[in-house]
């Protein structure tokens, strides 16, 4: 089915659920119950950013899940694609269209001259290039290029922009063809509400789109060449291959991905700054590949989940909400497991993500697609095993 094996179908279905079923899936707890206001990651904020991000990161495993070569200044793209959605916005109007395909298009040029320097090095070398082009970047758009960029005010839009595609009765919020990205239907059921926000489902489009294309790259004669080249560049060259085009479509293609996530960033919210051009940026989007398995097909989608759902949910946390939820126990036990969490919650959220990243790169190199898949292996022993039991077992 649509070119894909079986496992790749069912895989792209499973993906196809999550993202269609988010708003349900995401919120299961009652609204209003403490674990509700605690850990529902159901509203349209946090689902754009979890769709977001996956397409993002899903971008940059096609880069160094196929060929190897890391990126540390992916971020570089993300924020060229939400400067050049932002400058649509100004122009033209808010129509997302023109915004998001400009956005992907920039970023895939700025990927081949990047891409170009950046390729001629291998391994550190490369990581340190890319990272300095993303510090150039960040440092042009907020200090040198303020006419194009707004400085570290941020870019966005005003009412005396030209916007010479705005209609008088068009909207003044981001929309698709009059469809107001910020638009939504909530849904109460039984003490449960699920919202449905029109700028999501394009989001969750769009993330279902790429990891289509992501498949088709990964089982397609190119992919198998990246393969090669990430097991042994030297032997390929010595066989009289080029790799050099093969590994700059990889590049060129993962920064495309990276601005149609910037793209879609300045569509939630039409403003952009210098900072998603930090080198911190690029360091979160490795964080979330290797989190949930590099060269894996679903796990950057995971990793880039956990990653915004610890950020958003487990940040807000507080000793308050700790002493609510222990507050049948005895006080001295009560006061003993709030001392005891209070350093892994609020502020302190980067310090649970980095446990969580020292177990995986520890026990699970293969990040959590490896921890799902060992878990599914011991099921399957399991049966395997009680099976030969009955076989050997003599009927009564």
């Amino acid at each position: 089915m649509l070119g894909l094996n079986s496992r790749d179908f069912k895989l792209f279905i499973v993906v196809c659920l999550m993202a269609l079923a988010a708003p349900i899936l995401l919120n299961p707890f009652p609204t209003a119950s403490a674990l509700g206001e605690s850990f529902n990651a159901g509203y349209p904020a946090l689902m754009q950013r979890f769709v977001i991000f996956g397409i993002l990161v899903i971008g940059f495993n096609i880069l160094f899940g196929l060929t190897g070569y890391l990126s540390f200044g992916h971020a570089a793209f993300l924020g060229v694609g939400s400067y050049a959605a932002v400058w649509m916005f100004k122009l033209l109007s808010y129509n997302v269209v023109p915004a998001i395909i400009l956005s992907v298009i920039v970023a895939g040029l700025f990927a081949v001259v990047i891409g170009y320097v950046s390729l001629r090095r291998s391994g550190i070398y490369f990581s340190i290039l890319t990272l300095a082009f993303a510090q150039m970047s960040y440092q042009l758009a907020y200090s040198v290029f303020t006419p194009l960029t707004n400085g570290e005010t941020g870019l966005q839009v005003y009412n005396d922009d030209p916007q010479i595609l705005m209609g008088a009765n068009s909207p003044t919020s981001p929309h698709f063809f009059g469809l107001e990205m910020n638009s939504q239907y909530t849904l109460d059921i039984s003490g449960w509400s699920f919202v449905f926000q029109n700028g999501y489902y394009l989001s969750a489009i769009f993330l279902i789109l790429g990891f289509y294309l992501s498949i088709r790259i990964f089982r397609s004669p190119t992919g198998l060449m990246l393969r090669a080249i990430k097991s042994n560049q030297t032997r390929m060259s010595y066989t009289g291959i080029n790799t050099k085009p093969y590994m700059l479509a990889a590049f060129v293609i993962s920064g495309m991905y990276a601005g149609l996530a910037g793209g879609l960033l300045a569509a939630m919210d039409p403003l952009t700054g210098a900072e998603r051009m930090f080198w911190t940026a690029s360091g979160e989007i490795v964080v979330m590949a290797i989190l949930g398995g590099v060269g894996t097909l679903i796990g950057p989608v995971l990793g880039a989940g956990i990653i915004k759902y610890l950020e958003n949910i487990v940040s807000k946390i507080n000793d308050s909400i700790l002493h609510q939820w222990f507050a049948f126990m005895p006080d001295w036990l009560e006061g003993v497991l709030v001392t005891i969490i209070h350093p892994f919650i609020g502020k302190g959220w980067h310090l649970t993500l980095g446990l969580l990243f020292m177990a995986v790169v520890i026990f699970l190199p293969g990040g959590l697609v490896q921890g799902g898949q060992k878990i599914g292996g011991l099921f399957r022993r399991k049966k395997t095993d009680d099976a030969a039991d009955g076989a050997k077992t003599p009927a009564e």
